[in-house]
């Protein structure tokens, strides 16, 4: 029981210092879907152990969530502001991400951008978003 109390700890805490790296509450948000989902998986595929597959599967899924998540939002801001195609690609291959600016509401002074996320060749997120100059906030349609 100590054991598992000690994992959960370091778990918790690395969770945490994945997150602390980026500060919008959207990538927060992607690291907490992402760790759920892969401390369910971690834990469904590690038969011996499912604390510890729950762990090792929620951080790399929080990590993975969140590095994301933060991907496609900077890719977004860049492409709002450059009025240009933006397009982020994972040195393997497996994700990629693409940013189009669609349009521009002068009564809101937002820029629309649409994104789309890839993973292995999977189109996984096909989404508008509003890229807003004033507030330097994002809001999805």
């Amino acid at each position: 029981m100590k054991r598992v109390v000690v994992w959960l700890v370091v778990g918790v805490f690395g969770t945490l210092l994945l997150s602390s790296c980026v500060t919008t509450e959207r990538t927060y948000q992607g690291a907490a879907a992402g760790g759920a989902l892969g401390a369910g998986a971690g834990a469904l595929i590690d038969k011996d152990n499912r604390w510890r597959g729950a762990l090792i599967g929620g951080l790399l899924g929080a990590a993975l969530g969140g590095t994301v998540t933060e991907i496609s939002s900077r890719a977004a801001r860049e492409a709002a502001q450059s009025g240009q195609p933006v397009a982020y690609q994972s040195v393997d291959g497996f994700q990629k991400v693409e940013a189009t600016p669609v349009g521009f509401n002068a009564q809101t002074n937002c820029h629309k951008v649409r994104e789309r996320v890839w993973q292995d060749g999977k189109l996984v997120k096909d989404e508008i978003k509003e890229v807003c100059e004033s507030q330097k906030q994002e809001q999805t349609y």
